[in-house]
């Protein structure tokens, strides 16, 4: 059990990687979409690591699994939402606004929260595909699959899922 959670806290640490790679040697400035989906990614592997310290038992197993259930959601959502910004015509894009770090000193949290989540300009520039998926629509994926690992920890006896007892 403690491996498959070293293993999701070595993924979300590699994706943090390979985000801070894309901005500070590519030169790919993250929009504010992608500052949230960072946060997401970090709760999630600080969820991962401090389950790997514990090591729970069935209780707390389950109590790990509701945690990476929601916070998956709520990245799957927050990469989704980009997705859908990202497949706008142009036409129908929101105009770019002022940076997050501005809107965080200016700005009360919940208005903040509110204009990120409409989405600007910049959150509609595609940058890099792969395999015809942009970065949040493996974000996207990749959250739906953290979310179905903490489903399994949710139903799955322990037993089944690599521990013994």
């Amino acid at each position: 059990m403690r491996a498959l959670f070293i293993a999701g806290f070595l993924v979300c640490a590699s994706l943090i990687g390979i985000a801070l790679y894309f901005q500070y040697v590519q030169d790919m400035e993250p929009c504010p979409l992608c500052i949230f989906q960072r946060v997401a990614i970090m709760t999630l592997g600080l969820v991962f690591l401090g389950a790997a310290v514990h090591d729970p038992g069935q209780l707390w197993r389950r109590v790990y699994g509701v945690l990476i259930f929601l916070v998956s959601l709520a990245g799957a959502g927050l990469s989704g939402r980009h997705v859908w910004i990202q497949s706008l015509p142009e036409d129908q894009v929101p105009s770019c606004g002022p940076g997050l770090e501005f809107m965080m000193e200016t700005l009360p949290l919940s208005d903040v929260i509110s204009k990120v989540l409409s989405g600007s300009g910049e959150c509609h520039d595609i940058n890099w595909i792969f395999l015809g998926l942009t970065i949040p629509g493996w974000t996207c994926l990749l959250f739906i699959l953290f979310a179905l690992s903490g489903a399994v920890l949710l139903w799955k006896p322990r037993h089944d899922i690599g521990g013994s007892g």
